[in-house]
């Protein structure tokens, strides 16, 4: 184990969470993998090794905070890009059964690599948008906790996420810096999807000291037939309450 490794299981420490030997080395040829197609393809703009393990897995793995994943059976992890929070969490907690939804092919292609290399058996990579996902009936109202990170604003995400929820599941947005106007703006959102806002955590990159925000909304009953609406409409046309409609987003 080398100093970037001890300080990560250092860190994850604090967040609950052991990783074996094994786990590790998952990490490991995660980060390795990263690079190599990052210079293919445009996945993340952090290549640096320390950086990917504190601003990418260890960020994602924050998840642990908020959500006891050792009584969550299913998530679903909605515009993973690289595989965040999706992949971390599939390597922490290997009971998981985690399916990732993304939009882009070649994005998908390395996430199916990248389950393959690391044996992530109960990790499925779909490709599809979000609001033709969720109309499956497969997916609508059955994952235990859906989560997104830095996809798009929470009016947005609320139409783009929460139909994948079940009734009594969890979605949890992960988000950067000042939230208040996204919180404001989300409302209708919310209320329109079935959810209700339960807290919001706070926290800082141990080591960067940048902000972090973990949005927990629960899912009240299944969602309405009309969400979500047709692929695109969400983010050109967030719910938001007609009298804000016009700002901008």
């Amino acid at each position: 184990m080398d100093a970037t490794q001890q300080l990560f299981t250092e860190q994850l420490a604090m967040l609950g969470i052991a990783l074996s030997e094994q786990q590790l080395e998952q990490f490991e040829t995660y980060f390795s993998l990263l690079v190599e197609w990052n210079e293919k393809m445009n996945l993340t703009g952090i290549t640096e090794r320390g950086a990917v393990y504190e601003k990418h897995f260890y960020d994602s793995l924050t998840l642990a905070k908020v959500v006891d994943f050792n009584e969550v059976s299913s998530l679903a992890d909605i515009g993973s890009g690289a595989g965040f929070p999706s992949i971390p969490l599939a390597i922490a907690f290997p009971h998981l059964k985690v399916t990732i939804i993304d939009s882009l092919a070649k994005r998908i292609r390395f996430l199916e690599e990248v389950a393959s290399r690391l044996a992530l058996a109960g990790v499925s990579p779909i490709h599809g948008r979000a609001e033709d996902v969720a109309r499956l009936k497969a997916h609508r109202d059955q994952y235990d906790i859906v989560t997104a990170r830095a996809v798009a604003r929470l009016a947005v995400l609320n139409e783009l996420c929460l139909p994948f929820v079940k009734a009594g599941g969890t979605f949890v947005a992960m988000k950067g810096t000042d939230i208040s106007e996204e919180l404001s703006e989300s409302k209708y959102s919310i209320d329109k999807l079935n959810g209700s806002l339960v807290r919001v955590e706070q926290m800082q990159l141990p080591s960067e000291g940048a902000d972090r925000h973990l949005l927990l909304i629960a899912k009240t009953s299944a969602t309405p037939p009309t969400y979500p609406r047709k692929a695109g409409v969400p983010l050109k046309s967030p719910l938001v309450k007609p009298s804000v409609q016009g700002l901008s987003l």
